[in-house]
């Protein structure tokens, strides 16, 4: 069986990824493709214990080196336990999150540097994503959207630290624009879906030879 798909979604609080991700699943479940998906941190069961502990605006004393190793931690279990063995049974994968998300937000928002690129390639073992789907907010409207909501501890950073994660992201892109695809998620929810659907069905035609 050849190995499956893995698509990830990466952006800044507030840039609408989960519903986009709902979107691009339903269009290619639609199309009888076998598709898993997961989040991080989180994913797997001792994942999701670790990111009530990163997540928890009680936890204000923890140390930023101290929580990029909690999310490698969390990303080694989930590779290992839930996205490699879905990919190696031929499903395409698609997750809320992955490894760029800690280069942004530690490497960059963090001020942790390539500190963070290690432990992280550490924990994916050499798994890396097929297609990057990078949904860019500024950090002030990222702000406004989620204001309305109950904020994580990493939401309720000072708009500083949010800055830094999108100089992060934009570098990142800058850096692999092979992989990591820039969508303007300023536009309606219907024409962002839209784009992510047709970019994704010429992926699959181009390096996969699938026509959907």
């Amino acid at each position: 069986m050849k190995p499956g798909l893995f698509i990830t979604f990466e952006g800044p609080d507030g840039s609408g990824k989960t519903t986009q991700i709902q979107m691009l699943a339903d269009f290619l479940a639609s199309k009888g493709i076998e598709i898993v998906l997961t989040r991080e941190p989180g994913g797997t069961r001792i994942g999701e214990m670790i990111r009530d502990i990163i997540l928890d605006p009680c936890h204000k004393e923890m140390a930023h080196l101290t929580e990029a190793f909690l999310y490698a931690s969390s990303r080694a279990q989930h590779v290992a336990q839930k996205i490699r063995p879905a990919l190696e049974a031929g499903n395409t994968v698609i997750c809320d999150r992955f490894m760029d998300s800690s280069i942004a937000y530690q490497g960059y928002g963090r001020k942790l540097g390539e500190r963070v690129r290690i432990i992280n390639e550490i924990a994916v073992d050499g798994l890396v994503p097929d297609l990057t789907f990078l949904i860019l907010v500024d950090p002030d409207e990222g702000k406004k959207r989620i204001s309305n909501g109950v904020l994580d501890r990493l939401e309720l950073e000072e708009i500083d630290y949010h800055t830094d994660v999108y100089e992060g992201y934009l570098e990142l892109a800058s850096r692999y624009p092979e992989r990591i695809l820039v969508i303007d998620g300023l536009r309606g929810i219907e024409e962002i879906s839209e784009e992510i659907i047709e970019k994704t069905v010429k992926f699959l035609r181009t390096h996969r030879g699938i026509e959907i």
